[in-house]
């Protein structure tokens, strides 16, 4: 699978992702004490919704454009993240992770970036020079391992890869077992998209195993049936996911199905709790 953002930003998947991780931070910093913000597959930053790329997909009109339609205000503080890299009403940018992540920054914390490759680092370096974001261009897994645990009380690492190289899955498994076993408090998210659930539930199934206690799994099935070949969804697994997020979870995930159920369709978010 060959996932370049640039062609998909805004898209329902970022919506779910961000809305969650706009939620999930702030449940966390509910405590005073400083976080480190760690994002492994950064991208660009920052994605033109009027370039050439993004136009050509048009995902964004299934995503974020669906998100700005609907009224229900658990979505604002989504919304208020994307007006935020925008001039006026109408919508030309999208933030990715790193830019949703530096808004919410406070004094107290800390943000690690990191991109792989050579052209989006240098983009990122330009759309985070106005913020206090600290740069890398290293291999994920490495700057993963090499991060955790931070030197904040708490923090959380994004995992967030294109799923470009047949061993992604088994690399992402691999790392977050030494990972765990480093810093078995902190919290870890891991995005990733659906395109069978065969082939999901096989790497659920797997990384069940690990008897992680608290490891929830969050699935946006789009489409009431399985559309073979296609992106069906994308999901989140989320390790140590704090109380007050879980508890506030299930009126956001039937705002964001309601908001971006394809025509014809009426949609589907399960969560599911891995571990014991």
């Amino acid at each position: 699978m060959n996932y370049r953002h640039s062609f998909h930003a805004g898209n329902s998947a970022d919506v779910v992702k961000h809305c969650l991780l706009i939620a999930l931070v702030r449940a966390l910093q509910q405590k005073q004490s400083a976080l480190t913000l760690i994002d492994v597959h950064a991208g660009c930053g920052l994605y033109d919704l009027d370039g050439e790329q993004a136009q050509r997909t048009g995902e964004a009109t299934q995503g974020v454009l669906r998100a700005f339609a609907d009224p229900n205000p658990l979505l604002d503080p989504y919304r208020a993240a994307v007006q935020a890299v925008n001039v006026g009403s109408e919508l030309h940018l999208y933030p990715g992770s790193p830019r949703i992540l530096a808004q919410l920054l406070r004094p107290q914390d800390l943000l690690i970036l990191n991109e792989k490759h050579p052209e989006d680092v240098n983009t990122l370096r330009g759309a985070m020079r106005d913020t206090s974001a600290a740069v890398h261009g290293r291999d994920a897994y490495e700057l993963w391992l090499a991060m955790v645990p931070p030197r904040t009380p708490r923090g959380v690492v994004l995992i967030d890869p294109p799923y470009e190289q047949t061993d992604e899955r088994s690399r992402i498994t691999a790392t977050l077992t030494a990972a765990y076993r480093k810093w078995a408090h902190g919290v870890m998210v891991i995005w990733y998209p659906l395109k069978d659930r065969a082939t999901h539930s096989r790497w659920k199934e797997q990384l069940r195993k690990l008897n992680i206690p608290k490891f929830l799994t969050v699935e946006h099935w789009l489409y009431d049936r399985d559309q073979p070949g296609i992106y069906n969804g994308a999901g989140l697994f989320i390790v140590n996911p704090p109380y007050a997020f879980t508890q506030a979870l299930p009126p956001l995930l039937e705002a964001l199905r309601a908001a971006l159920a394809p025509e014809g369709h009426r949609g589907e978010i399960i969560t599911d709790w891995l571990g014991d």
